[in-house]
């Protein structure tokens, strides 16, 4: 199943819907403006908190984490030992590990488990420069999950991209 993701929700305080092949919103991420640090709220249609986004403050390196029911689902870390300079390692609350590589920048990147792809992320199915799919491969994988480590890598990557031009 794909799922439609427009990319003006990386802005602080905007929201983004996300639609399924079929044109349907299935999800929202809302972000929260005016917060410490970023946070971003993926909602079901009827305004449910299904995964909250949260930048992790004070770490040694820069992660996200992924929370559901206010207890930690994952975290994000860039993975400093790959010779993939686009490459993140997920790792769940019960210390399952999903690899994320690719060109993140250029949302061309692919979710594994164990060698085994999950989902794929692209922007070339779509003319329109602002939308990117998630398409979810696995039929049992958590498209919410999917949807949520897709939006924190970019986040994370154009964020990294940010601070390196300005200094």
């Amino acid at each position: 199943m794909k799922y439609l993701v427009r990319d003006k929700m990386l802005a602080i305080g905007d929201d983004a819907l996300v639609e399924d092949e079929d044109g349907r919103h299935v999800f929202l991420v809302d972000g929260k403006a005016l917060r410490f640090r970023d946070t971003l709220e993926l909602k079901d249609t009827e305004g449910r908190i299904l995964i909250t986004l949260r930048e992790k403050l004070f770490g040694l390196r820069d992660a996200m984490t992924l929370e559901r029911d206010e207890r930690r689902l994952a975290v994000i870390r860039r993975k400093r030992l790959s010779l993939l300079r686009n490459h993140f390692r997920v790792t769940l609350a019960e210390g399952t590990e999903l690899d994320v590589s690719g060109r993140i920048l250029d949302r061309e990147f692919k979710v594994d488990y164990d060698g085994e792809l999950l989902a794929l992320i692209s922007r070339q199915w779509y003319r329109i420069r602002e939308t990117y799919a998630v398409e979810v491969v696995r039929e049992e994988a958590d498209p919410a999950l999917l949807i949520a480590v897709a939006v924190c890598v970019i986040r994370m990557a154009e964020k990294e991209r940010e601070a390196s031009a300005a200094g």
